[in-house]
């Protein structure tokens, strides 16, 4: 089939399809399954089930399976760093979103992979799942930007059948907070996580970030997971084993 590439904004981000082999109507799978968790889990949504939980109208018992697998996520992370990540921030509310955007871009994915396409990519802002090749023989090409300059890459990875996310500051600054004090997380640039799904990738690259230099040392020791780090002094830390197709 043609090559089909297809973006639309949901979730606040530019969300790409780009499918080599598949009907092409599975486009649209993966993007109603992401307007939907969007729909559902945004705590921006007065009437999303987070919104609806936070604001106390619904009990534990009254949640849907695929909150409780995000909650459970959230709470997973939280103890593995000690607080550092969290959704849930004093003084805010409910915010599991450094959760739900790997696990609804994973899900989409997993959609199309389930409907029979075995070449695609689902790209979210820079958070990527891919499978198989674009072409015979060659890899996905994934970049990663610079963190200091807004038209270089610091990395290209070579992916099959993967994850890559970065949490960094580029795009919206000290944004990410460490839950142990509540104040921005410092120490790191840029975080880039490979693994095997978009859930782990994602979490980890901000769980790691809301650490602060102590996130290096965590990130690495993930199981299954490859890491390409750039600490606030520019000095790079990456895994032996991180698929590069090229340095920048």
């Amino acid at each position: 089939m043609p090559v089909l590439r297809r973006v639309e904004q949901i979730m606040g981000l530019p969300i790409s399809v780009d499918l080599r082999d598949g009907d092409p109507g599975l486009a649209e799978l993966a993007f109603e399954s992401l307007r939907q968790a969007d729909a559902r889990f945004s705590p921006f949504k007065p009437d999303s089930e987070v919104s609806r939980l936070d604001r106390g109208e619904l009990t534990a018992g009254e949640l849907s399976p695929d909150l409780v697998e995000v909650l459970d996520l959230c709470d997973w992370y939280e103890e593995s760093t000690g607080g550092a990540f969290t959704a849930r921030v004093p003084g805010r509310g409910l915010d599991p979103c450094a959760v739900v955007k790997g696990w609804a871009v994973q899900r989409a994915a997993d959609l199309v992979r389930a409907a029979g396409a075995t070449r695609f990519c689902v790209n979210a802002g820079g958070d990527v799942v891919v499978a198989g090749e674009p072409e015979p023989g060659k890899p996905w090409r994934v970049g990663v930007r610079h963190p200091d300059q807004a038209d270089a890459l610091s990395v290209v990875l070579g992916v099959r059948d993967g994850a890559v996310a970065t949490s960094a500051l580029y795009e919206r600054g000290q944004h990410i907070l460490d839950g142990r004090t509540g104040e921005p997380a410092r120490g790191i640039l840029s975080v880039t996580v490979l693994a095997a799904d978009l859930v782990i990738a994602d979490t980890t690259a901000t769980a790691a970030f809301s650490l602060g230099a102590e996130g290096i040392e965590w990130a690495a020791a993930q199981p299954d997971c490859a890491v390409f780090i750039v600490d606030e002094d520019r000095r790079v830390h990456r895994s032996p084993g991180l698929p590069v197709h090229m340095i920048c």
